[in-house]
């Protein structure tokens, strides 16, 4: 196994500012307490600021109505807490075919399948890995690529996503039936993604459109 030793900032894949990491831990318990895991929150700026909001549960199959209970929650509690000033729009969706990858279990629930990983700081001259996952090894995330099986440490890592091939499509659709969660249309509009976002462009990430679950509000 190819080792990779550079040290690199530490990064939070489930919320990267730390406004995010606010919010975060404010709707996070709350979603967790309704059996549900937060999986990704950004804050996007724009006339209207855009918080999105991906969850999962934990053995994965989220549906529509899922995302609007979240949603009403969520709502329900940031009028409380108020932790935004200006208003905005929320939006709650699953994770989506080609999910993003952002805790360290994830990396060992899709070992196997294609994956586009971006670290911080360049390792070895890059920082874009694309290749098959490997599973994990303590805090080291491990990749398939054509010069071997690379160890990078979860901290190092800016981005990661799963790459939309026909066998993840295949698998996905496998874990709804087993769930009795599986509803064709949400699948009838899968589009192959592109390149992962640049992090030093924040707000260049815009919502999943691969077909998944989803559901909003305005605020």
């Amino acid at each position: 196994m190819l080792s990779c030793l550079q040290e690199a900032p530490v990064t939070d894949l489930v919320a990267r500012t730390p406004l995010d990491q606010r919010l975060a831990g404010i709707v996070g318990p709350v979603i967790e307490a309704m059996g549900f895991e937060l999986v990704r929150l950004r804050l996007q700026g724009g006339k209207r600021a855009t918080l999105q909001i991906m969850a999962d549960r934990p053995e994965g199959g989220i549906v529509v109505d899922d995302c609007a209970r979240i949603s009403t929650a969520v709502s329900a509690l940031l009028d409380v807490e108020d932790p935004l000033e200006d208003t905005y729009t929320l939006e709650v969706s699953s994770p989506g075919i080609d999910r993003p990858l952002t805790r360290l279990k994830d990396f060992a629930a899709w070992e196997g399948f294609d994956a586009r990983l971006e670290t911080i700081e360049p390792i070895d001259g890059r920082r874009r890995f694309r290749g098959l996952l490997a599973g994990v090894e303590d805090d080291d995330v491990l990749i398939e690529i054509d010069e071997g099986v690379v160890g990078l440490k979860f901290d190092w890592l800016a981005d990661a996503k799963l790459v939309m091939t026909d066998a993840l499509v295949a698998e996905t659709l496998r874990k709804q039936k087993a769930q009795a969660a599986f509803d064709p249309a949400a699948f009838d509009a899968v589009e192959p993604d592109d390149e992962i976002p640049d992090p030093a462009h924040d707000g260049a990430d815009s919502p999943d459109t691969d077909g998944g679950a989803s559901a909003s509000s305005k605020e």
